[in-house]
């Protein structure tokens, strides 16, 4: 084996490990910056000996059995252990297990409740949305920090900021380490869900910098959503937010020409939809709907995605369908945009006049005054209209507005078409 191998392999296993090492640690620790110390620790130890000694046949247990022995040390050396001392003495003991129990026995769980607790303590309300996504792609993704700098186009300093910020505020706040009950329950998985469609939704149109899309950050959402869905089987919209995923994620390879130009939906070759995917969202939402989640956010939104994916061309999509199903979703998750987006099918099943009526509603809401896509939409129906002059501005406006390059020429190019 050569040493460049160890190397892969590390990367490779703490991709995988990461979440489960740090969430067993934090169980029994109670502290998620500690744990992820801590795992860090044992990843150094792996880089130090696996390319003198070999890849073990196990690594994930090596590397859990490694950080847990760090973490009795670090227990025995801090005065953690004095003023925990009672409350670790039953986990430690069932953690570490007699001389002959199996290390990886007991917490090397691919899919256990220390993983479904790290997953609602990365995204606690108690963070900033900004907070939660770079420290779900940290501890979860096991994104490095210069990965979600450059994902996010900000300096790696302030992704460095943000998830210092995150686990000190999660360790002065006491949050705990578990999975909440009741009411809170939805309120922190409404919390989860939203950071992971976040991250998604950021690969799948990157608001900034000079790429149309982020195939990474899509992988890793749906990763993520995965995780959860291995862990929440029976959550509807768990199931729906996968669905919603999986039948974006299929358009992905259909939404960039050969130079990385962005090629909008109803231009999009079908041919090049990955219709596994197709078939997997497709799946995912008839669950979501046999388990009672047919009118919730996510499951209401894939609904709207399996119209375009069932559609063989951009002429067969039901629009009337597709328009009911926005006007349910703003009964559900208000929200100018989903507004807009129901002025578009409006505009498809009923013709431009019937949609430009709605979006010139929408001009009045301030959430939506530097929102470029209020302004493309509104110059697409006047260019269907015919209304050029005033469809290149409203294009030159939304050029104006957006902070992503690909999308700003496609709009000028749209502007300069009016002429």
């Amino acid at each position: 084996m050569t040493a460049a191998d160890p190397q892969q392999t590390i990367a490779a296993v703490w991709r995988i490990e990461a979440a489960k090492l740090i969430a067993a640690l934090s169980r029994i620790v109670r502290d998620v910056g500690i744990a992820e110390e801590l795992a860090q620790d044992a990843l150094v130890a792996a880089l130090e000996q696996w390319p003198q000694d070999g890849v073990p046949d196990n690594p994930g247990a090596w590397l859990m059995a490694t950080a847990k022995h760090r973490a009795i040390d670090k227990l025995r050396r801090d005065e953690l252990l004095q003023r925990k001392h009672a409350e670790l003495a039953h986990e430690l003991e069932s953690v570490l297990g007699e001389a002959n129990v199996n290390a990886e026995a007991a917490l090397d769980d691919p899919f256990g409740d220390d993983v479904l607790r790290l997953v609602f303590t990365a995204c606690h309300p108690v963070l900033s949305s900004e907070a939660r996504t770079a420290l779900t792609l940290r501890l979860l993704g096991g994104l490095t920090t210069d990965e979600i700098a450059r994902a996010f186009l900000v300096p790696e300093s302030t992704i460095a900021q943000r998830i210092v910020r995150a686990k000190r505020t999660l360790s002065e706040a006491e949050v705990p380490f578990e999975v909440p009950h009741g009411a809170e329950m939805t309120q922190r998985l409404c919390s989860v869900l939203e950071v992971i469609y976040l991250i998604f939704n950021e690969g799948y149109t990157a608001t900034a910098g000079a790429d149309w899309m982020r195939p990474q950050l899509c992988e890793e959402a749906l990763r993520l959503g995965r995780i959860l869905a291995g862990l929440m089987p029976d959550e509807a919209e768990v199931q729906g937010l996968i669905a919603l995923m999986e039948l974006q994620a299929s358009r992905m390879h259909a939404r960039t020409g050969p130079n990385g130009e962005p090629i909008l939906l109803l231009k999009q070759n079908r041919a090049r939809w990955d219709q596994l995917l197709i078939h997997r969202g497709l799946k995912t939402l008839a669950r979501a709907e046999r388990l009672g989640g047919s009118r919730q956010r996510y499951t209401l939104q894939a609904a709207i995605a399996a119209c375009h994916a069932r559609a063989r061309n951009a002429d067969e999509t039901d629009w009337p369908c597709i328009a009911q199903l926005y006007a349910e979703l703003a009964k559900v998750a208000p929200s100018p945009v989903v507004e807009l987006n129901c002025a578009v099918a409006v505009s498809r099943a009923q013709g431009p006049a019937a949609g430009l009526a709605l979006v010139d509603a929408l001009f009045a809401e301030p959430a939506l005054g530097s929102y470029h896509l209020l302004p493309t939409v509104r110059g697409d129906l006047l260019e269907k209209l015919g209304r050029k002059d005033e469809a290149r501005m409203e294009f030159e406006r939304a050029a104006a507005l957006t902070r992503n390059a690909r999308e700003r020429e496609l709009l000028l190019a749209r502007a300069a078409g009016c002429d």
